[in-house]
């Protein structure tokens, strides 16, 4: 079993910045690719960024192409969001998802394991 805590979330105005995390447990976390999905509020959940097992490899949703980067710390288990240039769009809970295997997907349905989300929220 594996278990994801993100945290980092909070209210930002809008062109702020703000850093995600996602502590993880449970399992040898360096083996798995690793990703971050987003839901608003009347909408579906939807692919943001996602990084392979070894951080060489990393893939973006088209809208936070440039703004967002994702990170990992494999000695802290830990996968990082970073987002800059927030914009109100932006505003969901973020939840961090864990895969068994090393490879990116942004597909929701190829991650084992979810976390609890954070809410981010952005101003204009």
């Amino acid at each position: 079993q594996v278990q994801l805590v993100e945290s980092g979330g909070g209210l930002v105005q809008a062109g702020g910045s703000l850093r995600l995390s996602c502590a993880a447990s449970g399992r040898t976390f360096s083996t798995a690719a690793m990703g971050w999905f987003r839901q608003a509020p009347g909408k579906e959940r939807e692919f943001v960024a996602t990084i392979s097992w070894s951080g060489g490899t990393t893939y973006y949703a088209d809208s936070v192409k440039g703004r967002f980067t994702i990170s990992r710390d494999n000695a802290k288990n830990t996968v990082y969001l970073q987002m800059n240039s927030l914009k109100p769009e932006d505003t969901a809970v973020y939840y961090c998802a864990d895969r068994r295997y090393s490879g990116t997907s942004y597909r929701e349905g190829d991650y084992n394991y979810w976390g609890q989300g954070t809410q981010v929220t952005v101003s204009s």
